[in-house]
């Protein structure tokens, strides 16, 4: 009988440590980085960007993240491009239209012992611009993250969408 009673003791023990594990591990995912970055957020500004010039003073963007690994982003210049005079544009009308505009998207992970986030980006604007694209991520505030690209010294700031 006491050995029926030590085994169920030792049975809920171990039942408690499991859920409090669980409980833990569902408190440290909702803190991570990778949880932070989930939803929709709005461009803020971008600095020191190498395509700066096409982009315009303001250019507008979204950049999203869901909680099942996909991303997309698209960042729109703010300087003026011409309307296409026809159904087709013209090899100028569309090299106007793109200098300056990105457009991706695919999956990301997140590497939070660096601080990196990784678009693995399967579709492109730019058809010469598949796969891996590392950024640095800091966050700023909860609502707003700075993203540097590893390769140039671009930031780009993000304010998330309520």
């Amino acid at each position: 009988m006491r050995t029926r009673v030590l085994s169920r003791l030792l049975h809920l023990a171990v039942a408690v440590a499991a859920l409090l594990v669980s409980v833990g591990g569902v408190i440290a995912q909702e803190n991570s980085a990778a949880k932070r970055l989930i939803g929709t957020w709005r461009l803020v500004s971008i600095t020191e960007s190498p395509v700066q010039q096409y982009r315009g003073e303001k250019p507008t963007g979204l950049i999203y993240y869901d909680d099942k690994g996909h991303m997309a982003v698209q960042i729109m210049p703010s300087r003026p491009r011409a309307k296409y005079a026809g159904t087709l544009p013209t090899p100028e009308e569309a090299r106007d239209a793109l200098l300056g505009y990105t457009a991706y998207f695919g999956t990301y992970t997140v590497d939070e012992s660096k601080q990196l986030v990784i678009h693995h980006r399967t579709g492109n604007i730019n058809p010469g611009a598949l796969g891996d694209f590392v950024r640095r991520y800091e966050f700023l505030s909860n609502d707003r993250v700075l993203l540097r690209p590893i390769e140039s010294k671009a930031g780009l700031t993000w304010e998330r969408i309520r």
